[in-house]
């Protein structure tokens, strides 16, 4: 008998803002990004297997950088 088994990260769009980019300068949308790492087994996701990790993502220049959680909670709401 197989086991398949690994994990899966998965990014969630949260909010879309208008800010300056820290990278290239230019005020531009950025998207806030959510990544959440899961355990699965044959391939349904079963529970976190570490922290969600916030990004944002610049539309102008494509860079992503990651935030701290109540960066992004401040910016979120």
């Amino acid at each position: 008998m197989f086991l398949l088994f690994g994990v899966r990260s998965k990014d969630h769009r949260v909010a879309v803002l208008s800010l300056v980019c820290s990278v290239c300068g230019v005020a531009a949308a950025q998207t806030l990004l959510r990544r959440t790492t899961k355990f699965t087994l044959f391939f349904v996701p079963l529970f976190p297997v570490r922290p969600a990790q916030h990004y944002l993502q610049c539309a102008h220049c494509g860079a992503v950088r990651s935030i701290d959680a109540r960066e992004a909670a401040r910016l979120g709401a």
